[in-house]
């Protein structure tokens, strides 16, 4: 039986990557909240929901278990970014993005844990940002900070029931969502060892490999893929 995987914002980006990447050997579900699904293959479905509310995690884990009885991999993908100038604190936006960047993965494993088995596996999709400060955007790179904690955290307390749980930290990574001007490409491109932006496939590959039992030793780790940002 093809074990089931969540993927949180699934429609677009690294989350459509990933999505299609694991669905060769995983039966996936992801949820979206405003892109809706186009073209993505008929065998993975979709949830809509906002997990920047309290119940949206519950209600799609239940989803889950209703319609294909077993959860085995969560990738907490979906992210929000606001840049936010410090001489304008804007508390909405912080509370946006700490709701969905970290406490949603806190809410997802409380209504998942009860369901899942030893070998299940949990990846964060992190960001570089949590230990190279972005510009502007403090509140983001916060809670990324704050998620690699969490995920050592939750390896430690997990590690006993046979749950591994990890996060992948991309670097400068080309995604239609956050278009970047030709400058601001070649700024990245210059402060990256590979002397290349990154794809979403890039980000999958590593997703699939920490999910794999090829991975069966690894826990508690951020593995970084940036192509060498600002070494």
């Amino acid at each position: 039986m093809l074990k089931v995987a969540l993927v949180t914002g699934g429609t677009r980006g690294i989350g459509r990557a990933i999505a299609e990447d694991l669905q060769r050997d995983h039966k996936v579900v992801i949820t979206w909240r405003t892109t809706a699904p186009e073209g993505l293959s008929p065998d993975i479905s979709a949830i809509r929901a906002d997990l920047a509310e309290p119940d949206a995690a519950f209600r799609v884990v239940a989803e889950v278990m209703a319609q294909l009885g077993r959860l085995d991999v969560i990738v907490n993908n979906a992210g929000v970014v606001r840049h936010t100038p410090k001489e304008r604190f804007d508390a909405a936006a912080a509370t946006a993005i700490l709701a969905v960047n970290l406490l949603a993965p806190q809410a997802l494993l409380a209504a998942a844990l009860p369901h899942l088995k030893p070998g299940s596996a949990i990846v964060n999709i992190s960001s570089v940002n949590a230990v190279l400060p972005p510009r502007d955007a403090s509140t983001y790179g916060a809670s990324k900070a704050a998620l690699n904690l969490w995920t050592r955290a939750m390896a430690k307390e997990l590690g006993g029931r046979g749950i591994r749980v990890n996060a992948v930290a991309p670097g400068a990574i080309n995604t239609p969502e956050h278009p970047r001007s030709a400058e601001l490409t070649a700024l990245f491109v210059g402060e990256t060892a590979l002397g290349r932006m990154g794809e979403p496939r890039d980000i999958a590959r590593a997703v699939r490999f920490l999910v794999s039992e090829q991975a069966g030793f690894i826990t508690g780790e951020v593995l970084t893929v940036s192509g060498g940002y600002r070494l």
